[in-house]
């Protein structure tokens, strides 16, 4: 259910594995995208399964429609009627409001600042680590009154650098963008390492207290992994102050 949960100064941080939900083969079981194929019945079971776990409201969490990008939306509640909006970050200044971001190896990057009240989710997948969806998150935070050197910065499960493999002209393009994220795989061709940009770009922010799940998403049968399994499930990372 919830893999990883981690609490800093009333920041609070969990991510979830993909056991303990009720969603069939291939979606099996804890699958919390509902853009993936799977029964929307069971998408919301699973969520207010997760939420419940997490002692929070699942009708106030805060999700996102992402698209590899690096828009961010300022957040004071859940979402009205209409669709969801193309973002791949979420900010609030509001305590106690959830907000959550869907993975499947991509980096589900929280962040929080107990002291000015602000929080942030961030999909951070190769393309958004190029397009800088991270820094983006951090301005936006800091526009609502945080500090970055009192940011608490979390990273959940991910394909590893030792996994993540590309073709050459692809890691060269990312490394371009984000040095830090330059990997080889564990056979020895190119690959590409998000978690390590992703962290390599929150230092240069000033963003001291990080920390990252040892998790491969690849590896582990814990996680979902689109790499691995093509159709299939979502794991989520959640993130709120008291």
């Amino acid at each position: 259910m919830i893999g990883q949960r981690d609490t800093v100064n009333g920041a609070h941080f969990g991510f979830t594995d993909r056991w303990g939900g009720v969603s069939a083969v291939p979606y099996e079981e804890l699958n919390l995208g509902g853009a993936v194929g799977d029964d929307p019945g069971a998408v919301t079971a699973n969520r207010e399964l997760a939420a419940k776990s997490l002692g929070v409201e699942a009708a106030r969490v805060v999700w996102m429609n992402q698209v590899h990008g690096a828009d961010v939306a300022v957040v004071d509640g859940p979402w009205g009627e209409g669709p969801v909006p193309l973002v791949d970050a979420v900010v609030t200044a509001e305590r106690g409001l959830p907000l959550a971001v869907l993975t499947a190896d991509c980096v589900p990057v929280l962040l929080a600042d107990p002291v000015a009240g602000v929080t942030a989710a961030a999909h951070a997948g190769r393309p958004g680590l190029v397009a800088g969806v991270v820094p983006a998150a951090v301005r936006a935070m800091a526009e609502l009154g945080a500090d970055p050197a009192r940011i608490v910065a979390r990273t959940g499960p991910a394909v590893c650098g030792r996994c993540y493999e590309v073709p050459e002209r692809m890691r060269a393009e990312v490394a371009a963008a984000e040095p830090e994220a330059y990997a080889e795989t564990g056979w020895g061709t190119p690959a590409v390492d998000v978690c390590a940009g992703v962290h390599a770009q929150l230092e240069r922010l000033g963003v001291c207290d990080r920390a990252r799940s040892p998790v491969c998403t690849l590896e582990s049968k814990d996680h979902f992994s689109y790499r691995r399994d093509r159709t299939t499930g979502r794991l989520a990372g959640y993130v709120w102050l008291d």
